[in-house]
């Protein structure tokens, strides 16, 4: 069983939203890892601890941690960045994490688009298609299956989606033309919701969604001090499969 862990970073508006992009990304880690990864999880932060004063209760949530930090305004403003610098190369540095990327350029979107739909499906659709290739880092047993653990999201809508791609789901057929009804299969039981500020989880792939939503349009407070370029330091584990033609593996909609 793969378990993939979802986060967001900008906004599904596309009237008067402040935001061009709306980022989703999904942490994939195998079953028989998962206690493993955690365990590196809390020696990372541990070590956060130690040389930032950042408690392991504490929820590391990229954007406001640069931006708004709330009680941790106490950590300077370097060292916030630094820790994210960290945790991306802690996330690199875990050969059975993989993630997949997906951004919905809203500007190139009819009014009309549901873009929380839009990303949602193509995130589904390709943890599918890579768990039918078994494509993901780590055991491969022949009927892996999937399981998906959200942030808080819109619940209803999520579920409703994944039901009915289980019916109905379409896929253009470029090789004959049409569409082919590609029925998901392998992602199983409805969304598992996760409260971010107790799952390491959820934790780790917010920072990874944050990282490319800075990547794509960066923050005066980012460019300067070249945090655009963090996501680059993810590449060992983007699930270049995703968008083969992509270099960064990021599936672009």
């Amino acid at each position: 069983m793969y378990l993939m862990y979802v986060d967001e970073s900008g906004d599904v508006g596309l009237q008067g939203s402040p935001t061009q992009y709306f980022v989703l990304t999904g942490l994939v880690i195998h079953e028989l890892r998962w206690r493993q990864t955690l365990d590196e999880l809390i020696q990372f932060r541990r070590s956060l601890k130690t040389k930032f004063g950042l408690r392991l209760r504490e929820e590391i949530h990229a954007s406001p941690l640069i931006s708004h930090p709330g009680p941790l305004a106490r950590i300077p403003k370097s060292d916030r960045l630094e820790i994210l610098r960290r945790y991306a190369d802690k996330l690199a540095s875990m050969p059975h994490v993989n993630l997949i990327n997906v951004v919905v350029d809203k500007k190139t979107k009819s009014p009309q688009t549901d873009v929380f739909e839009l990303a949602w499906k193509v995130l589904i659709q390709r943890f599918e298609n890579t768990l039918t290739h078994q494509n993901f880092p780590g055991p491969r047993n022949p009927d892996d299956l999937g399981m998906i653990f959200p942030d808080r999201s819109d619940e209803k809508k999520l579920n409703a989606l994944l039901s009915k791609m289980r019916a109905y789901n379409p896929i253009p057929n470029t090789m004959a033309g049409g569409f082919r009804n590609l029925q998901i299969r392998c992602v199983v039981e409805d969304a598992n919701f996760r409260d971010s500020a107790h799952s390491y989880f959820i934790q780790s792939v917010d920072v990874a969604a944050y990282l490319l939503y800075q990547h794509l349009t960066p923050s005066a407070y980012m460019k300067k001090k070249s945090g655009q370029n963090y996501f680059n330091r993810l590449a060992p584990v983007l699930c270049q499969v995703a968008a083969p033609r992509d270099p960064q593996g990021v599936v672009r909609v």
